[in-house]
């Protein structure tokens, strides 16, 4: 076992408590590897991430972000599953603190089945297995390559997490709950803003996915589906046969018109109820993962139909 700890600036007595740590940890046969820097301005989340591997020797990588908590079998077992499957992330189940402080969220972290850790990797909840609960070898890391140091306002995780799934990698998850998953105002993950996460998902979708259809559907004619229409390239749109909706004032309007389209005439995409339409599917409607008349709806279509479904949500 090894501790890499990279102080990125911080004013906060971090160093004071690390120093006052590394004794305890070396005599338990751990060794301390301290790096950081006291300039004016951090350097950003990616770039201590990078500092932090580049001065540990370990073959596996454990991460651990400096406001969570992590529990006793964490390494034991993460690393049983890293051996087992050398290419992926290993994430795990996580509790938040407080309680109550993302319900929605946290269900979606802890009860992805396996098969959602790959499927639903474009929603706008991010990586499937949240970062700081990534275990991986440190092989397949320097694969991947480095986090993105752009700083304040770039999201390193999900970039890193694409590429990830670019390379080939797996999403692993032990079901165990090993983190204390904190929930605070100053997080770093705050400073990043929705239309830059918004920017990112819409082109690895393009590149993922769409280029696999000739046509698809967008499921929900309402602020989201339009703005995943307007959001898309030219030639992303001109595969957009339909929108489909359950909201009959909707559907009655017939059609959308897209007023910003450079084109002549403007592009018309019909608006039909979801039962009359034609997959794929590209889905802009929130999941709730304790169920409801949506959910009953798309899996009584997929059951029947056996539809193709890419939640965007």
């Amino acid at each position: 076992m090894e501790l890499s700890v990279f102080d990125d600036a911080s004013k906060d007595k971090s160093m004071t408590i690390i120093e006052r740590w590394k004794g305890r940890l070396e005599g338990a046969g751990i060794a301390v590897v301290i790096g950081g820097h006291d300039s004016p301005c951090p350097r950003g989340v990616g770039y201590s991430k990078n500092q932090a591997v580049a001065q540990s020797s370990g073959s596996y990588l454990c991460f651990l972000d400096s406001d969570d908590v992590m529990m006793p079998q964490r390494v034991r077992l993460q690393h049983q599953a890293a051996e087992q499957h050398p290419t992926s992330i290993i994430g795990c189940q996580v509790k938040r603190d407080p309680p109550d402080s993302t319900a929605r969220y946290t269900r979606w972290i802890n009860q992805l089945v396996p098969d959602q850790l790959l499927t639903q990797v474009f929603t706008s909840h991010g990586p499937t297995v949240i970062m700081p609960t990534w275990f991986c070898s440190r092989a397949w890391f320097s694969h991947v390559g480095l986090f993105d140091e752009g700083g304040q306002g770039v999201p390193e995780d999900l970039l890193f997490f694409y590429e990830h799934l670019r390379k080939g990698g797996g999403v692993v998850r032990v079901d165990q709950s090993l983190l204390l998953y904190r929930y605070h105002l100053h997080a770093a993950t705050h400073s990043v803003l929705e239309t830059t996460i918004w920017t990112h998902r819409v082109r690895f979708l393009e590149e993922r996915a769409l280029p696999y259809w000739a046509a698809f559907t967008i499921w929900n004619a309402g602020k989201q589906g339009r703005r995943l229409y307007r959001s898309l390239t030219a030639a992303s749109q001109r595969k957009v046969v339909a929108f489909c909706d359950v909201d009959e004032n909707k559907i009655k309007k017939g059609f959308y018109c897209h007023e910003d389209a450079q084109e002549r005439p403007k592009p018309r995409v019909p608006i039909l109820h979801f039962r009359t339409a034609q997959p794929p599917f590209v889905i802009c409607v929130k999941l709730d993962l304790t169920g409801g008349e949506f959910e009953d709806n798309l899996r009584s279509l997929q059951l029947r139909e056996g539809q193709d479904f890419l939640h965007f949500s």
